[in-house]
């Protein structure tokens, strides 16, 4: 007995000495979504444990009471039902699952990533005066690229926001699927090219934090990595102008195409003083190369009857062109390919 002692306290050290080093941003992040997702698990973790600690106390309960040698056991080889037993069995679980079923529903709601924030915290609310940082993101093979609309600025491999003050992502990829993940500020959603997702958050605490992909995407996938700083106010302003003053000079549709869209593994952290204002826009819809025809406006000629003869000419296409200037794109597209079908 007591080696096993010595042994079940040599075991609790080893283990302790282990995860000392752990960093448990999950259960314990600086944002608000972040910490409320969280307690999501612990409450779902506590709720299951109500089933599974019981059941394994019986399990060893039952083998060492109803053991062979245990001649005192009682011995009953004809039962076959117990209508208390079967309360106990059916009751406790159904009870679990309607408490899990209602606790999902309701965060799946408070915590929808598209839905505006509510709060800062627990204990406040959104000024009335506050406007979100808006941040554009694009995933790219095998970096993370980040447009600050607003300030006019870009940046790879870094991220910042101030303290307090709800920010807005607005997220997409340039060639495959992955997902952007800041665990200590909010959970992770996918990043898709041709499609936009959202993603409501805030900091609440200053501090540098792992931003990373945590969807396969290639090679590169592992150095996907990325700091996100939570500043003050006056720090943000300050970082802001030292991006501004960033020796890469300005990020054009062009310099994208052939810096930042080509594959590169573990790029440095890269500063741009300014940015094409509709180089995101680009990039959603798949047409940072000028010569191509942007996604949203092929969906509109085919939302308008296509570009065949018999769609190019009816009633609702023929408005929607004639109610375009004489030198808009769609107009002269739609005059080139309707003459060349001629």
């Amino acid at each position: 007995m007591h080696i096993l002692k010595n042994l079940r306290r040599s075991l609790l050290l080893l283990s302790a000495m282990l995860l000392a080093g752990c960093n448990t941003v999950l259960m314990n992040p600086s944002g608000d979504i972040a910490n409320q997702q969280g307690r999501l698990i612990v409450v779902s973790t506590v709720l299951m444990l109500i089933i599974i600690i019981p059941v394994i106390a019986l399990t060893i309960f039952f083998a060492w009471r109803y053991r062979q040698s245990n001649k005192e056991a009682t011995y009953s080889p004809d039962w076959d039902h117990s209508t208390q037993l079967e309360l106990a069995i059916w009751a406790a679980p159904l009870l679990i699952i309607i408490a899990l079923g209602a606790i999902t529903w309701i965060s799946t709601h408070t915590l929808d990533p598209y839905q505006p924030l509510r709060r800062l915290d627990a204990q406040r609310a959104i000024p009335a005066e506050a406007k979100p940082l808006v941040v554009e993101v694009v995933a790219l093979d095998w970096k993370w690229l980040f447009i600050y609309p607003e300030q006019g600025i870009a940046t790879v491999n870094e991220l910042a926001a101030p303290v307090d003050r709800p920010i807005s992502f607005k997220i997409t990829a340039s060639s495959v699927m992955n997902s952007f993940f800041i665990p200590a500020l909010a959970g992770q959603i996918y990043a898709m090219p041709g499609m936009e997702t959202k993603l409501h958050a805030v900091i609440n605490k200053p501090g540098e934090f792992e931003g990373f992909s945590a969807n396969y995407s290639g090679a590169g996938f592992s150095g996907m990595r990325f700091k996100f700083h939570g500043l003050s106010n006056g720090d943000f302003d300050q970082w802001v102008q030292k991006v501004k003053a960033g020796k890469d000079g300005e990020l054009t549709r062009e310099l994208y195409q052939k810096k930042l869209e080509v594959p590169s593994e573990r790029e440095p952290v890269r500063h741009y003083a300014s940015v094409d204002p509709a180089l995101y826009d680009a990039i959603l819809n798949l047409c940072v190369d000028r010569g191509k025809m942007c996604m949203k406006e092929m969906m509109a000629i085919d939302a308008d009857g296509g570009l065949g003869k018999p769609g190019a000419f009816n009633v609702a296409t023929k408005q929607a062109w004639q109610a375009d200037s004489l030198d808009s794109p769609k107009r002269k597209y739609v005059t080139a390919m309707c003459t060349t079908e001629e």
